[in-house]
């Protein structure tokens, strides 16, 4: 057992290198420093703290870190000679990308709890495990979604546009789509007064269901896309 966890851990930090390009502490001091100047922002504009502002605070962070491993991640195997490499290990793209994406959502998820444990402390006081569990729906649905293209485009420049473009739209719309189960950036402790408890409990409920299947869908595609090793190398 203990070989099995040393092993594991070598294996997690190798792999959180290779993620984060060896930039890894770079990363983390960008998600507090974006996480602080949003706070700061906000408290010079509307000091009046609650969980729906605490979980907008949240979701970018989470975003700012799971982007670049996910979009650039194909392209900087190819850059650094590996990804020749990767398609000869058997099953590769089940062990290799699947566990680097899992790797990423899981160190986000890390980073995010010590965050909210800051805006739990100055703050607002607020449950931060369920907190941490509605933030990482969007998180998770962008990165699969990133992880896909980046199969498709097969660049991280061209991912990040595409990314990006995705994003405007529903920033541009976000008003109309504000309390709509379809909204990606949906804040599930922002209750409508005109709404009913019910049915927003329904809308959060089909939300997170298509995030969900949303997550999974890119990830199979993505990994379907890896199986023609002759568009990678």
């Amino acid at each position: 057992m203990k070989s099995f966890l040393l092993l594991a851990y070598k294996l997690s930090t190798y792999n959180i290198k290779v993620i984060f390009a060896n930039k890894f502490v770079y990363f983390v001091l960008a998600a507090f420093l974006f996480f602080g100047m949003i706070i700061t922002i906000t408290i010079f504009e509307d000091p009046n703290f609650n969980e729906a502002v605490i979980y907008g605070f949240l979701v970018f962070p989470g975003l700012l870190l799971i982007f670049y491993p996910l979009a650039y991640g194909l392209q900087n195997d190819d850059d650094s000679k590996m990804i020749e490499t990767i398609f000869g290990i058997p099953n590769y793209r089940y062990k290799v990308w699947l566990v680097r994406f899992g790797l990423t959502i899981f160190v986000a998820g890390i980073i995010l709890v010590f965050l909210s444990i800051v805006a739990n402390i100055t703050l607002y006081r607020f449950n931060i495990l369920p907190m941490l569990g509605q933030v990482l729906f969007p998180i998770a649905f962008l990165g699969s979604l990133a992880f896909m293209i980046s199969t498709l485009v097969r660049t991280g420049n061209g991912t990040a546009i595409i990314m990006v473009i995705v994003s405007f739209f529903f920033f541009v719309f976000a008003e109309e789509i504000e309390y709509s189960q379809y909204n990606i950036f949906l804040n599930p402790f922002s209750e409508p007064r005109e709404m009913s408890e019910f049915i927003w409990l329904n809308v959060i409920f089909k939300n997170r269901l298509y995030l969900t299947i949303g997550t999974g869908i890119f990830l199979l595609y993505g990994m379907f896309n890896l199986q023609f090793r002759e568009k990678f190398i």
